[in-house]
């Protein structure tokens, strides 16, 4: 009998043990989450792009005549079922550009206050993406350019004299390669772009902390 419990015991641990994998092979690998976007984005074609030289506006007058071409949707609030944040810091010939507030946002002209808001919006001017979603899709920085209505692509940002001059890429201080648009946004991330002469340095972090993201 005293060797009946410790046996017991062991054959309890096996059958549980049996389950669980069966259970997971039953089930099979989960899939990833999808793209937001499946395609590219049509620069040439997407209304109200910008033109002009940075600093660039919200451009939010326009934002829904975008919104078709970007997979992205006119929201009457935030949906916060998925829920990230990037940094964003942007340079043209060493000079930082600004992330102006509300990108994603429709504001109505008369009363300058908001219509309705999108997956991807900033709040403030400090760069901060809010991704905020109804669902787990895998958002992509053009998608976030797209509703800024300034084009990025894997050699331009902005269209204007010197937009498509030496553009560098960083994602948490390790430089990237190829089209920096199609980068999925994942959460604290630091990006960093440059067009022209880069800055002497470059940020490799931010401290999303401090503003309680």
């Amino acid at each position: 009998m005293r060797y009946f419990w410790p046996l017991m015991a062991v054959v309890v641990a096996l059958a549980i043990v049996g389950i669980a994998l069966g259970i997971a092979l039953t089930r099979g690998p989960s899939k990833p989450p999808a793209l937001a976007l499946a395609g590219a984005v049509s620069w040439k074609d997407l209304p109200g792009l910008q033109t002009g030289k940075p600093p660039w506006p919200n451009d939010s007058a326009t934002l829904s005549e975008r919104l078709p071409s970007l997979a992205l949707d006119s929201l009457s609030q935030e949906a916060l079922a998925f829920h990230i944040h990037q940094h964003l810091d942007l340079y043209v010939d060493g000079q930082h550009v600004t992330v102006p507030q509300e990108i994603g946002f429709g504001i109505n002209p008369t009363t300058n206050q908001p219509q309705f808001i999108t997956e991807l919006h900033t709040h403030n001017a400090l760069g901060i993406i809010h991704v905020e979603s109804a669902q787990h899709l895998n958002y992509q920085l053009k998608q976030f350019f797209g509703e800024w209505g300034v084009r990025l692509t894997a050699k331009c940002v902005g269209s204007f004299k010197g937009s498509c001059d030496n553009l560098q890429w960083w994602v948490n201080g390790v430089k990237r390669v190829g089209d920096p648009g199609n980068l999925i946004l994942k959460n604290h991330e630091e990006i960093v772009i440059t067009v022209g002469t880069p800055p002497a340095k470059l940020p490799t972090s931010y401290d999303f902390a401090a503003h309680g993201v």
